[in-house]
């Protein structure tokens, strides 16, 4: 069998016919709930790797509490261009002066994806990312693969085309979907997009466009750009979830109700996914009394957090044979690899 008809799950010598998983805790360092949340994920649940968001007031934190309690964490950047919330905000770290196409009128990175896109350069979006990187190694802390807040960098080409450039002359993973995307591709909602954009239907600014910006065009490109990164010795994913923010039973579930009803969801993405390796993205917070002044995604962060704890969740993972795995254990198998 050619290496190109092989999931990069077996490429990468996981055995054939399996389903690898990582479930990734997304906005670490974002506050001091999103910390919490990710301690207890990893630590008492089944997520098995984070990444932080360098630009934030909690990213230090986080940091030591990895180098004092598990200095071998699987913890990447979350590359941040975007700061979304309405009162609680930050600049870039590159300094506003230095990438004033990525600030506003704050001086505070954009709050939408759209904004930056508009406002800012490539070569704003590279000095970034670099200056995010240099932040977290000044810290002492070695990330273990990059991905992009609110799909930033997946947006517009020319930066996906840079924080790929970066990835590879660092030799840092990139997060990156270059396998079957059947996940990604029905959680982006590619068809009714499509025919929205056929029968004219399509306006940029909707919602559903704000959610999805640029990335529908992505996946015809995804297989090159997968093969592109494999070259350059680094792992790329077969498949990627990227959203589970919009779980949520009827009525009005308690914390732990609204946790179970999430476990069960992800047991049925795993069932319905493709053998591979595959990304699982979760935004866990256990919440305090504060978190209220940042976001109202309080609840759904707070049920993130109690999924990857779920016994449930746990039991059909060991029943199943899942393989959890981690971005290091993807870049020691790849070194492995002719």
């Amino acid at each position: 069998m050619a290496q190109s008809d092989k999931t990069y799950a077996e490429r990468l010598g996981f055995p054939k016919g399996k389903k690898v998983l990582i479930f990734h805790v997304d906005d670490c360092g974002m506050s001091y709930s999103s910390n919490q949340g990710a301690y207890k994920s990893m630590e008492q649940g089944v997520a098995t790797s984070c990444s932080i968001m360098m630009p934030c007031p909690w990213a230090a934190s986080f940091i030591h509490y990895l180098q004092k309690n598990n200095p071998q964490a699987d913890a990447g950047l979350h590359l941040t261009l975007t700061s979304e919330w309405k009162d609680y905000r930050w600049p870039p770290l590159a300094g506003f002066q230095q990438v004033p196409g990525l600030s506003d009128g704050d001086g505070c990175l954009y709050p939408s994806v759209e904004q930056v896109i508009k406002n800012a350069s490539p070569d704003e979006v590279e000095r970034e990312i670099r200056a995010q990187i240099a932040r977290a190694k000044r810290l002492g802390w070695a990330p273990t693969h990059l991905d992009s807040h609110m799909g930033t960098l997946f947006a517009y080409p020319p930066f996906l085309e840079r924080y790929v450039k970066v990835g590879i002359e660092m030799g840092i993973p990139v997060m990156f979907p270059g396998g079957n995307n059947k996940m990604m591709i029905e959680s982006m909602n590619l068809p009714l997009i499509k025919k929205m954009k056929a029968d004219g239907t399509w306006k940029e600014g909707t919602k559903l466009e704000a959610k999805r910006y640029g990335l529908t065009d992505l996946f015809g490109e995804a297989s090159k750009l997968g093969e592109k990164l494999w070259n350059a010795g680094l792992p790329v994913l077969d498949d990627l979830h990227t959203y589970s923010g919009d779980w949520k039973p009827a009525g009005n579930p308690t914390a732990e109700e609204w946790g179970a009803y999430k476990a069960q969801q992800w047991i049925e993405a795993i069932q319905h996914m493709k053998p591979g390796v595959a990304m699982m993205i979760v935004h866990s917070s256990d919440i305090t009394e504060e978190f209220k002044f940042i976001s109202g995604s309080g609840g759904s962060r707070l049920a993130d957090m109690n999924s990857m704890m779920n016994p449930a969740l746990k039991a059909y993972i060991e029943k199943e044979g899942i393989i959890l795995t981690t971005f290091r254990e993807l870049l020691e198998r790849r070194k492995k690899v002719n």
